[in-house]
């Protein structure tokens, strides 16, 4: 992949001093709107530094007007294996550490499973799944040097409980809660801290121009055709706000214990807990048939 140089942090740029070396340094990918760009913008006003990336940095360059000592701007597409790994290096290079990495970048692929192509499909895990394993993968061997740091996944109550509707999007958030409470247990003697975050609906472009959409069947349009009305109806009246959603997710990372899941907005919290009661209630009930099926001892 070839790119303009990135927009690197400016001392001596007009309003720049020096920088804070006692700051975070947060990478971020997908920047360019909604939660992550919410988050880069909370993280600036924190005074920590910031490495904000996103498929086109010219969307994101004023984040390095705001603050130019402590913003370091980048292009990055996180289906390119190569292009992850020049990121990192430039935030290394630009800040000499990363502290907390966000996977954040990522996209909505909704219809029938039936319905969507294998190419969508694959595109949908490439982003969702395969582009946050890459970038963790990245950042790993730095923060194990630091003997610390910070993963934030970008989960979503999909990744608990599926929608009519999201089936591909729900398969790549439950696939990166598992990855991240995996990673979680193999990091954490090394200093390194996972938390896995689970919002609900905020009012971001997610319902909007970010979705994309599956070429229908007919036969599950009488399923689908009102799941889709109400997807849409959502787009600019939902309830969560992307601003303090970013600072719940800093003051998650800043605590002592920063918690392994963090849902956001009343939403996520009421479908993940009836979601929860509702998978123990059918644990109780097919544990007489499936319980008993070990060698007998």
């Amino acid at each position: 992949m070839t790119s303009a140089p990135p927009v690197r942090p400016d001392a001596s740029s007009p309003g720049g001093s020096p920088p804070n070396t006692s700051a975070k340094v947060w990478f971020i990918t997908g920047t360019s709107s909604g939660l992550g760009r919410a988050l880069a913008e909370a993280v600036l006003e924190h005074g920590d530094r910031l490495v904000a990336t996103a498929r086109d940095r010219s969307v994101i360059a004023d984040l390095a007007e705001q603050a130019p000592d402590r913003t370091c701007v980048l292009e990055l597409d996180v289906t390119d294996p190569a292009a992850v790994r020049h990121a990192v290096r430039a935030a290394v290079e630009a800040f000499g550490r990363i502290d907390v990495l966000v996977n954040n970048a990522g996209y909505a692929m909704r219809g029938a499973l039936e319905e969507i192509s294998d190419q969508q499909l694959r595109r949908q895990f490439d982003t969702n799944v395969f582009g946050a394993i890459d970038v963790t993968r990245a950042v790993l061997p730095t923060m194990r040097a630091q003997r610390s740091g910070h993963i934030v996944q970008m989960s979503s109550v999909g990744g608990v409980t599926t929608t009519l509707g999201g089936t591909a999007y729900a398969g790549t958030k439950f696939a990166l809660e598992g990855l991240s409470e995996g990673l979680a247990a193999e990091v954490a003697h090394l200093g390194i801290g996972v938390t896995i975050v689970e919002p609900g609906p905020f009012r971001t472009d997610f319902a909007g121009r970010s979705v994309h959409w599956a070429t229908p069947i007919e036969d599950y349009r009488p399923a689908l055709a009102p799941a889709k009305d109400a997807f849409l109806a959502q787009n600019g009246a939902q309830p969560g706000d992307p601003v303090r959603a970013a600072h719940a997710i800093l003051a998650a990372v800043n605590l002592d214990t920063p918690p392994l899941r963090l849902p956001l907005g009343g939403p996520s919290f009421d479908r993940i807990r009836a979601r929860l009661r509702a998978r123990l209630d059918e644990l109780d009930h097919v544990e007489k048939l499936g319980r008993d099926t070990d060698f007998p001892t």
